[in-house]
């Protein structure tokens, strides 16, 4: 048991110390970023749900209650790759991006109780545009590029205690952490000296959501299960710095005298988030459930925010609705029989509204739509499994000035189990 805790933390140390690429939305421009996914590759290959799952041997990041169920010591890693082609009015560009997605080792306390810890990306910036202007005979005039990289990341340890029979509660707590950079990069033609825009900002901050579960036997084949997780209001703190600075532009950029240089800070607040999930099921059969997300509007205030003057935000809302199918869990003659089939579909109202033209009156809201599924390939005759998983879908529109995101995910997981605590037995 000691070497393979050896192995765990030997793993958070490297993706802790490992900085990484992970988004390629023009979207993850505004505040922090765009902020990712919070389910493991089985949960994204059914639409994003799983709020009512409460699985014995796989980890549920949607609901901390869930962790009350699980009978073995299960850790589980994914990796993502992300491929988007971005289109407006204009142009059409595409970008990918392959990243360590989440790392995470769940076990039971007891017969009531359950713990996970793990870590996983909380917001991404990644971004490379190019803006430019021509005069009245089409003559290139001016060239704009931005540039953005980094984002937070969540450490996070959750339990799940189950005080009454069928139902559970759990509590997680989250530590956030990161570094966020952008730039503006503007070359007038004519002028010898191009001028930069930077900012940097270390982001921290602590957040709490805690959830419960319920599950409650229909007949001989089917289950009904409910759940709920709830994001408490939490504020994330990001301290940084402003540069304004000329460069020359050559083989190297070259910085020459600095016009603004100054310390400031940020606040994003989120206030509660629920999500409730509803779904119907058999343990080890089948499974198909429904989720909902609410959250009313984030608010950005602080230097570090307060260029986002072409920004606003709404409500946030989700729906998703998804399932799997295994036909045969313990069969012995067929492999195909043992593998996990899954499928899912999501509506996703961002928040996020832009306003193109930059005048504050012609806000639009970014929505994003996806359709997604994939498979548990079972690994020997254990419980272990490589999870893959797809998503194909569509964020933004290109009307009014705004850009439209068409992307194809591919994720890979796998969830590894065994049993670290065994009862002596005498025989």
């Amino acid at each position: 048991m000691i070497k393979k805790i050896i192995v765990i933390i030997t793993l958070f140390v490297s993706i802790v110390g490992f900085s990484q690429k992970n988004n390629t939305s023009s979207y993850s421009f505004f505040g922090i970023g765009d902020k990712n996914n919070e389910s493991t590759v089985e949960q994204l290959s059914m639409g994003g749900v799983g709020v009512s799952l409460n699985e014995s041997y796989r980890l549920n990041f949607l609901n901390p209650a869930a962790n009350a169920s699980l009978r073995f010591t299960t850790y589980t890693m994914a990796i993502e790759s992300l491929n988007s082609t971005a289109k407006d009015s204009n142009d059409k560009q595409r970008a990918s991006a392959t990243y360590l997605s989440y790392l995470a080792i769940g076990f039971p306390l007891g017969e009531k109780a359950g713990m996970t810890i793990g870590l996983l990306p909380n917001s991404s910036v990644g971004y490379s545009l190019v803006s430019n202007e021509y005069d009245s005979e089409n003559n290139l005039t001016e060239v704009t590029q931005y540039i953005g990289e980094g984002g937070t990341n969540k450490l996070f340890l959750s339990v799940g205690y189950k005080p009454f029979k069928n139902f559970s509660v759990g509590l997680q707590g989250n530590y956030i952490f990161g570094k966020v950079e952008n730039s503006i990069l503007n070359q007038v033609k004519g002028n010898a000296l191009a001028t930069k825009y930077q900012t940097t900002s270390n982001i921290k901050g602590l957040a709490l959501n805690g959830g419960f579960h319920y599950k409650a036997k229909m007949n001989d084949k089917m289950d009904f299960l409910l759940g709920g997780n709830f994001n408490f209001n939490n504020e994330i703190e990001a301290t940084g710095n402003e540069y304004l600075y000329s460069v020359s532009l050559g083989t190297f950029e070259s910085p020459r005298d600095t016009i603004l240089s100054t310390n400031s800070t940020g606040i994003l607040k989120s206030p509660l988030k629920s999500t409730l999930g509803l779904g119907l099921g058999k343990d080890n059969k089948w499974y198909a459930g429904v989720d909902y997300s609410f959250q009313n509007a984030l608010a950005l205030s602080g230097g570090v925010f307060n260029n986002y003057s072409k920004i606003d935000y709404d409500n946030y809302s989700k729906i998703a609705v998804g399932g799997f199918y295994t036909p045969k869990f313990n069969s012995i003659t067929s492999y195909w029989d043992r593998v996990t089939y899954r499928a899912g579909v999501k509506f996703e109202n961002t928040g996020l509204l832009i306003d193109a033209s930059g005048n504050g009156t012609d806000f639009t809201a970014i929505d994003d739509f996806g359709i997604s599924f994939g498979v548990g390939l079972p690994m020997s005759k254990q419980l272990s499994n490589l999870n893959i998983g797809f998503e194909v879908g569509k964020r933004g529109q290109t009307a009014n000035g705004l850009v439209q995101e068409n992307y194809v995910n591919f994720r890979l997981g796998l969830s590894l189990n065994d049993k670290w605590f065994k009862k002596l037995e005498i025989f």
